[in-house]
């Protein structure tokens, strides 16, 4: 891609990702305004009385206005741009928190498995609210994986997993050579759908928390039968594969959490369509 048309990006930066399927570090946002989104993660944990973690993790750009202000923020936007074109729909967003010292993990696996997207040319900006070096278990990825394709998964349950549904690759695949994707509070990165990748316990003193943020150019769709909601984040929709998300108004407010279950139940009932169709139930 020429210079004079890439926004945040470099041209290195690109090359690097169409070659190993991802980019990290990328610069977005102060230290102190990723601790004042944790602050309010955080807040909101308390009040409710639960964590944001596997179960509860998912669409919380529907629920607060501040993940809505970093889904829609142009530090962000201008570098998927970069990668996927002008016209960018947010098709999910999952909370990756891993409490200090805990055995919670993310198994080998890629994201595009359960999304039913095509073609899979979506986009994950991983943005991180707390510094996610390597002994927390930040990122770890096989690098040029995502031009194997799409490959088996199994649903392996864990309760220390974080994915939902446990899934993790079902073949063999090079880990020779693996990568480290360290983040600090207010960095991102960002990965394609087939990169295979997982990220370890955390085994340092404090907790680590990302947002993992699904971008599509809005001309992908989604094969599944269950018509799934996706916000349009940057340019125009012309296609018409999802229907809308609202955008939050009020703090996890009435109107908010009853859109919120409804596009989750959705994704829920489009993702449990889609493990019959790929996965190969294991027992452990």
């Amino acid at each position: 891609m020429p210079q004079e048309t890439c926004k945040k990006l470099t041209p290195e930066q690109i090359a690097g990702y169409e070659r190993d399927g991802y980019v990290c570090p990328v610069d977005g946002f102060s230290a102190e305004r990723a601790r004042g989104w944790r602050d309010r993660l955080e807040a909101f944990e308390r009040a409710e009385g639960r964590k944001m973690t596997r179960g509860h993790n998912f669409k919380p750009h529907l629920l607060f206005p501040w993940v809505d202000e970093i889904v829609h923020a142009p530090e962000v936007l201008d570098a998927v741009e970069d990668l996927i074109g002008p016209d960018i729909r947010l098709f999910h967003l999952t909370v990756w928190p891993k409490d200090a010292r805990s055995g919670a993990y993310v198994s080998w696996h890629q994201d595009a498995t359960y999304f039913a997207l095509e073609p899979a040319c979506h986009v994950t900006a991983w943005v991180a609210l707390t510094d996610a070096p390597v002994e927390a278990g930040c990122m770890e990825v096989v690098p040029g994986s995502h031009k194997l394709g799409q490959m088996q998964h199994a649903e392996m349950q864990d309760p220390e997993n974080l994915l939902s549904r446990g899934q993790a690759l079902a073949v063999d695949v090079d880990r020779t050579h693996t990568a480290f994707m360290p983040v600090k509070a207010g960095q991102f990165s960002l990965h394609h759908t087939h990169l295979v990748h997982n990220s370890r316990p955390n085994r340092s003193n404090d907790r680590r928390i990302g947002l993992g943020i699904s971008y599509i150019p809005t001309h992908a769709r989604c094969t599944s039968s269950t018509r799934v909601t996706a916000m349009l984040v940057r340019g125009t929709d012309k296609y018409g594969h999802f229907d809308d998300e609202r955008r939050p108004r009020e703090e996890a407010g009435a109107e908010e959490r009853v859109f919120h279950a409804e596009a989750v139940a959705r994704f829920r009932a489009m993702n449990a369509g889609e493990t019959e169709n790929r996965t190969a139930v294991v027992k452990r």
